[in-house]
């Protein structure tokens, strides 16, 4: 059932009181029609419980802006969701049209570190978040006394002589809850085993990130990734004011599994909204998605905490190959992967994630 504005309704209960879904919630495709953006599908999903957040059809099925009651949750940065043809594969290249949101996918045969590998140029964190969509589909529907919003669609990353992956992606919410789901699959549809690397990049940025912020992280083991990072691992889950000439911090954890085997992590601020306290969480399956990139990235402008579970560390995949952990997809394999982003709205949500 739908508990809305503090009430819980069934289905029967509901309908009364309203001509259409789209009174309290939905999901809608538009078109963005301005500058770099102009020609992004994008489609609008309201749960009615105060969430709300942008899905990005032409670059990659990302999620933009994301929003609670009126609060930003995610980053946005200066670039835009620029539309695909802006995309730049050479280096940092990526850097251009990376335009933060709360999900950034990151892949799919490639991220990290730009470089070569086995002869291929490779640039930063790959090809998937600039590709458009296809068959894409939104729309609602009540099981039982419960009404969920999804919307599907399939990105692929191809060439000729090369890889032919598929995501399929289908991202949901349901009527009246702070959560949404994102449920994908990549399958080689080519005919030789092709390097596989998915990465989850979420962009939390202010009010929800300031310095009253902190991370919370399950049971895990940290470490930094080079020396910049290292001088800031004893405040790595901690975050001070934007600061002139920051530069990036990246820590690496590997989480330990809940009875479920699913991993998870949240950045909260308990003295958000004069103590009402706000936050994010994540979950994600540890199977699949073994390790979390933290990103704290406090500069001026720049000011944002990244989150991201990944089957790879970034420093790119001719080191994950060296080391053994870059994998293959063989002809026809298919890998699923599940996450779960979730609000929470007030400081005994906090404590009880705290709890769990």
């Amino acid at each position: 059932m739908a508990t809305l504005y503090g009430v819980t309704y069934t289905r029967a209960e509901l309908l009364q009181h309203i001509g259409d879904i789209s009174q309290l919630a939905g999901v809608r495709i538009g078109e963005l029609g301005d500058g770099f953006e102009r020609g992004v599908r994008a489609a609008d999903f309201r749960t009615g419980s105060g969430l709300e957040f942008t899905v990005l059809a032409d670059r990659g099925l990302d999620i933009g802006p994301a929003s609670f009651c009126g609060a930003a949750l995610a980053w946005r940065s200066p670039t835009t969701a620029v539309a695909p043809a802006f995309y730049a594969p050479e280096g940092l290249g990526w850097l251009r049209g990376f335009a933060g949101g709360l999900l950034t996918t990151c892949g799919l045969t490639s991220f990290g570190s730009p470089g070569s590998d086995e002869g291929q140029t490779l640039g930063l964190h790959g090809r998937a978040s600039y590709l458009p969509a296809t068959h894409v589909s939104c729309g609602g529907e009540w099981r039982g006394d419960d009404y969920e919003l999804w919307l599907t669609g399939q990105v692929r990353e191809a060439t000729v002589f090369g890889e032919n992956l598929v995501l399929r992606r289908r991202i949901s919410a349901a009527l009246g809850e702070s959560r949404l789901t994102v449920e994908d699959s990549v399958t080689n549809e080519g005919y030789a085993a092709t390097p596989h690397m998915l990465l989850y990049h979420l962009n939390f940025g202010f009010p929800l990130l300031s310095p009253d912020a902190e991370l919370l992280i399950g049971p895990t083991e940290t470490r930094p990734r080079d020396d910049v990072a290292a001088a800031g691992l004893v405040e790595h889950r901690r975050f001070g004011p934007p600061t002139p000439g920051f530069r990036e911090q990246v820590f690496y954890h590997t989480p330990r599994g809940d009875a479920d085997g699913y991993g998870r992590a949240a950045l909260v601020n308990r003295a958000f909204g004069g103590g009402r306290g706000l936050g994010v969480s994540i979950r994600f399956r540890l199977a699949e998605l073994p390790r979390l990139v933290q990103w704290k990235m406090i500069g001026q402008g720049t000011y944002v905490c990244g989150l991201e579970p990944a089957t790879n560390w970034v420093e790119g995949r001719a080191k994950e190959r060296a080391e053994g952990r870059l994998q293959l997809l063989e002809p026809g394999e298919t890998r699923r992967y599940r996450l779960e982003i979730g609000v929470l709205a007030s400081v005994a949500e906090i404590e009880a994630f705290e709890r769990i």
